[in-house]
């Protein structure tokens, strides 16, 4: 076994630790489901010992997240998964507070996110929190014989199981992975809840336009999607859908959305949001045909759903009329187009993310993940798996006695009839 390396850190400014340790503190109050897992891992410390590399947004939520690793008696550290989402003043906390690794600093270069990247496998991670599959990808192409020895990994996104599904075909995925993003009590609301409300917020903080009455375009009806489209009806916004997969295409025309191409959607939108997880979904002869002063912006993952190369061919050099506000003007045309938070995901570069009760289902079962990980790591083959269904069950259970909220139960009679065959209507 190789040794880990001793890790300092490398964040925007160590200061600003008081007012990150308030804002994590303040988020905690709306994350009891995590606070309960916290406390039941500092009293029987399942994680002890167990070195975990976590590639996330450095939030107030995912403090908590690392705060209840680190109760379990894991190592860790954390590096972020996106260079505009990271809280400064949460990374300082996380380091001062908590005495946390953190290798994040909002606005870092695609460089230094690379090398924090491979710092954080220099640690000699077992296990692995990854949002989006770079950290595995990375660990799988560059260090072949350092993967024989991770236990196990956990993916938070819709983009990053599409990435583990792609190396498990290939052969190439050599140990477990939780798919912690297909988990209901995560894609369910985080997506649909989370992303609904945080892309809006993130939307009009960048801009503080009005969304009633402009023809909004949805790319992508996953539950991302359903979120975005939902939340911007709400707020009186017209809304335009497009997909390719005919299934969820039905159910944007039954929910009430006009729904068509996107060469189609190009000239009428107002605003663009993309939530597809996959490239290049508004590309070059969509920006050609768009309005004058269209906003695009995305709420997927990476920001390649954007064609950015594209627009920038051709466009004059971009002008910033706002923090997180770009304006192209096309050569041809003299068309204004309006990019948001450089194309990455803009509820985290204009906002804060998600509201931390919604994040406290998906951390926790991210934090169970980890502990499944550890409990079963010589029974699990490699691949993909899903969090057992009891798992998900209990993670809902306890976020309804966290509110207050209680529900029915089967009887005996009505769970002999659900089991039985014999008996009919």
């Amino acid at each position: 076994m190789i040794a880990p390396q001793t890790f300092e850190s490398d964040i925007k400014d160590i200061n600003l630790a008081p007012q990150g340790k308030k804002r994590i503190e303040w988020a905690e109050r709306e994350m009891p489901v995590l606070r309960l897992i916290r406390e039941r891992f500092d009293r029987e410390k399942p994680l002890s010992g167990i070195r975990v590399v976590a590639c996330a947004h450095v939030t107030t939520e995912t403090a908590n997240l690392v705060r209840a690793l680190q109760a379990g008696g894991a190592e860790t550290v954390l590096i972020a998964s996106n260079p505009l989402s990271t809280q400064d003043d949460v990374a300082a906390s996380l380091v001062s507070d908590w005495g946390i690794a953190v290798y994040a600093i909002k606005g870092e270069s695609t460089d230094t996110y690379n090398r924090h990247l491979r710092i954080a496998l220099d640690f000699q991670p077992e296990i692995i929190i990854d949002d989006g599959s770079d950290v595995v990808a990375t660990l799988i192409k560059e260090r072949g014989e350092q993967a024989k020895r991770v236990m196990g990994t956990t993916e938070e996104t819709t983009t990053g199981i599409v990435r583990l599904r792609a190396m498990e075909a290939a052969g190439v995925l050599i140990f477990p992975s939780i798919a912690v993003n297909n988990a209901q009590t995560k894609h369910f609301f985080d997506n649909r809840y989370g992303t609904g409300q945080s892309t809006l917020d993130g939307i009009i903080r960048a801009t503080n336009i009005l969304l009633a009455g402009r023809s909004l375009v949805v790319v992508g009806y996953g539950w991302c999607g359903k979120g975005v489209a939902l939340r911007a009806r709400g707020m009186g916004a017209n809304v335009i859908v497009t997909e390719v997969d005919p299934i969820k295409a039905v159910e944007a025309v039954m929910d009430g959305f006009r729904v068509m191409p996107i060469k189609e959607a190009a000239p009428l939108g107002d605003i663009f949001v993309t939530v597809t997880g996959n490239r290049h979904v508004i590309d070059r002869e969509h920006f050609e045909t768009m309005k004058d002063g269209a906003i695009v912006c995305n709420s997927g993952h990476f920001d390649l759903e954007l064609n950015l190369v594209a627009l920038q061919e051709i466009s004059r050099q971009p002008a910033q009329l706002r923090s997180f506000v770009e304006e192209y003007v096309l050569k041809d045309s003299a068309k204004r187009i309006i990019v948001l938070g450089e194309g990455r995901l803009i509820n985290l570069a204009a906002a804060e993310g998600h509201p931390a009760s919604v994040m406290d289902m998906s951390f926790a079962n991210q934090a169970l993940s980890v502990e499944y990980l550890v409990k079963n790591r010589s029974a699990l083959p490699q691949g993909v798996h899903m969090l057992p269904q009891e798992v998900d069950t209990e993670i809902a259970g306890l976020k309804l006695k966290a509110l207050g909220i209680n529900i029915d139960t089967l009887t005996s009679e009505q769970i002999e009839y659900l089991s039985s065959w014999e008996t009919g209507t």
